[in-house]
């Protein structure tokens, strides 16, 4: 099976399906990795930073051992004033270039703006007429983006995977993103992801899960 993982910002990928991309992949799965926003000097980023960002996206590509990665170079933050079209052209490129079968992205009502542009940008590009080879797609959870979003659009999970052999993995690849991780009570911290696997592992009778909601699923 091919699976595309698409973080509208970089982090999302592994705080949303980290341990599942890494369960899959060690089952022989094909994980392949499209991000849509990235520092850069043009946009006002100090030289350093985007440095630093770029050493991140290296490291954390590495360490998954992604079959492919695709970064389209948005500005963070700033999807809402872009046209849609050239969004959605570029992310349909990617499409039809991995042929994923399982699409993970981010939930329509997460907090951020980018995330909810990331994922009408996705669902545009995934009809089943215009991508047949799309059987699956999956909306993640993603701490500090999904628990921060519209209450009366809440999280509803209704497929859990089981990632007890791979959090420590999970953690390890977030400790990369050394930016954008602090100590609780700061929702992106090791303790809380793993305060989370472990409350979605309750829920499905395993030390730890990860849990996504099926928006479309053909069989």
């Amino acid at each position: 099976m091919r699976m595309l993982v698409v973080s509208p910002h970089p982090d999302d990928e592994t705080l949303g399906a980290g341990g599942t991309l890494l369960k899959y992949k060690k089952l022989g799965n094909q994980i392949f990795w499209l991000n849509i926003t990235d520092m850069k000097v043009s946009g006002g980023w100090d030289k350093e930073i985007v440095e630093h960002r770029q050493e991140q996206l290296k490291r954390v590509d590495a360490f998954y051992g992604f079959n492919g990665f695709y970064n389209l170079e948005f500005q963070p933050a700033k999807l809402k004033s872009i046209e849609e079209g050239q969004i959605i052209e570029k992310i349909r490129k990617v499409f039809n270039e991995v042929k994923p079968e399982w699409l993970l992205i981010p939930g329509r009502y997460d907090a951020h703006s980018d995330h909810s542009v990331v994922h009408d940008c996705c669902m545009a590009c995934a009809k089943t007429f215009r991508a047949p080879y799309i059987k699956r797609i999956t909306t993640m959870e993603i701490i500090s983006e999904t628990d921060y979003g519209f209450q009366n659009k809440g999280f509803a999970p209704n497929l859990f995977v089981d990632i007890t052999n791979e959090l420590e993995e999970k953690l390890e690849a977030m400790k990369i993103y050394d930016t954008e991780i602090e100590d609780v009570p700061f929702p992106r911290s090791l303790e809380n992801l793993r305060a989370l696997a472990t409350v979605r592992g309750g829920t499905c009778t395993s030390r730890y899960a990860e849990a996504f909601c099926i928006i479309k699923q053909i069989e």
